[in-house]
């Protein structure tokens, strides 16, 4: 059924929007628990952060799916399997009491949530005129962004206060709240077409993606020369080059690669990996100094960063709406350059740094990176056809994913190794250096991303570049 009536196009984007939100919510939620889920479940670290890692394994294994199936079933059978799915995994998390169940029930809602964030970028790009696609997609940057930036805040509020079920119960309530809204009020946008799944495709991305996020995710716990970090690299890699030779190869590929000759695609997507690996880097640098170094609680870590969250909110209307009018030249280079400077300015952190600092420094990144996310999605994807949108988001959410899992493994890796070749005595000065470096060396990307911005970033006429 075509969408025709603003009220049922709105309703429709909310549904999917909440889901999308929720999914993304639910990777960040999970960090601020684990030293809590650890002594309840008697097990220490290395046992524990798979409850994120398994998480971001299935979403990244995930994703690159997403193109074929949202050709191929329509968008109210994906969207109520995909919820239903997350639904019944907080469901499971919720009513664990080991932590095998609690393992199976974080699995469950990243194999649902792999696919909202792709089929609500596919809608929007899908239903509205690229002049108009920039206000639209500020509610991708909403979710994108809002979610990891409030998720350790919320989080350790509901820990502090009601203890770890209580994230599953929040979580919970939404989903099956957004699932029975989406068997009432959820209109199709797209129907599906038949079309053949190639198998062999499937299993070389998720060797391929899989065992890159892996090897990342192991880099910051056993570091880059453990077996258990380079062999699933290695495994990886070379899978994902079997699998692009694959892609160009055959007549329907899982993931249409020829995108990227569009120029626009191709700087985007770098642009947004740079941005997503700088962002997500922080994201657990800056708790660990504010709770590790200054020992305040994750609440007050999250409440040290909830302007910057609450910056997305307010800004990302207005950002997309002068993305439509404005082009994204200078909204690229504005944004990094507020990027690179904010992360620069971590890099000069002491003993007694004021918070007030921390946090103003925090919410101009949060600006810089308003400004970036989804005007380069945008601007990225104008001139592919609707016959590639689904590829387009498919690959932007996919890289997106592997982007953060490879910055905040690289960045903490150098972190610690700064850290123990410090020279201080001091165990505090020497963590305080080892941030400070890291901090320093995301802050050169951001540099990098802004020369790119300049050089690259163009506008001709409305968005065209």
């Amino acid at each position: 059924m075509e969408i025709q009536e603003k009220k049922s196009r709105n309703i429709t984007l909310g549904i999917i929007m909440t889901g999308a939100f929720i999914g993304s919510l639910g990777q960040t939620l999970m960090s601020p628990a684990l030293p809590t889920i650890m002594k309840d479940f008697n097990i220490n670290a290395d046992v524990g952060q798979w409850l994120t890692t398994i998480y971001l394994l299935v979403v990244g294994i995930m994703i690159p799916t997403t193109a074929y199936l949202i050709n191929r079933l329509s968008t109210r059978v994906l969207f109520i399997t995909a919820m239903g799915i997350y639904s019944v995994g907080c469901i499971v998390a919720l009513f664990s009491t080991n932590f095998s169940t609690l393992f199976i029930g974080r699995g469950l809602q990243a194999l649902g949530s792999g696919a909202l964030m792709p089929l609500l970028q596919f809608v929007i790009l899908y239903l509205y005129p690229p002049e108009k696609r920039g206000a639209a997609m500020s509610l991708v940057g909403i979710t994108i962004g809002f979610a990891p930036a409030v998720g350790p805040t919320l989080s350790g509020w509901l820990i502090d206060s009601f203890g770890w079920h209580s994230i599953f119960n929040v979580l919970t309530t939404i989903s099956i709240l957004d699932f029975v809204l989406s068997f009432i009020f959820l209109k199709n946008v797209s129907k599906g077409t038949k079309s053949k799944l190639d198998i062999l495709s499937v299993i070389l991305s998720s060797i391929g993606f899989g065992g890159v996020l892996l090897g990342f995710a192991n880099m910051g716990h056993y570091g880059l020369y453990n077996v258990v970090t380079y062999l699933p690299m290695l495994i990886g890699i070379l899978s994902l080059i079997v699998f692009t030779l694959r892609q160009l190869k055959v007549e329907k590929p899982l993931l249409e690669l020829r995108v990227f000759k569009d120029r626009n695609f191709t700087i985007s997507t770098i642009l947004v990996i740079i941005v997503y690996a700088t962002m997500m880097s922080a994201t657990i640098i800056i708790p660990l100094y504010i709770q590790s170094v200054r020992g305040y609680t994750a609440l007050h870590s999250g409440l040290l960063m909830f302007p910057g969250a609450i910056s997305m909110v307010l800004l990302s209307p207005s950002v997309g709406r002068f993305l439509d009018r404005y082009g994204a030249r200078f909204l690229c280079i504005g944004g990094m350059a507020l990027l690179a400077g904010g992360t620069i300015a971590f890099s000069f952190l002491h003993e007694s740094t004021s918070v007030v600092f921390l946090s103003v420094m925090y919410f101009f990144r949060m600006v810089g990176i308003t400004m970036l996310l989804m005007p380069l999605t945008v601007w990225g994807v104008q001139n592919l056809n609707k016959e590639h949108l689904s590829h387009g988001t498919a690959i932007n959410n996919t890289l997106r994913q592997i982007a953060g899992a490879i910055g905040s493994a690289v960045f903490v890796t150098v972190m610690v190794n700064a850290t123990k070749n410090s020279g201080e005595v001091s165990r505090v000065l020497a963590i305080i250096h080892g941030i400070d470096v890291s901090f320093m060396a995301s802050g050169i990307l951001g540099v990098l991303g802004l020369l790119i911005s300049l050089f690259f970033v163009k506008n001709k006429k409305g968005l065209k570049a």
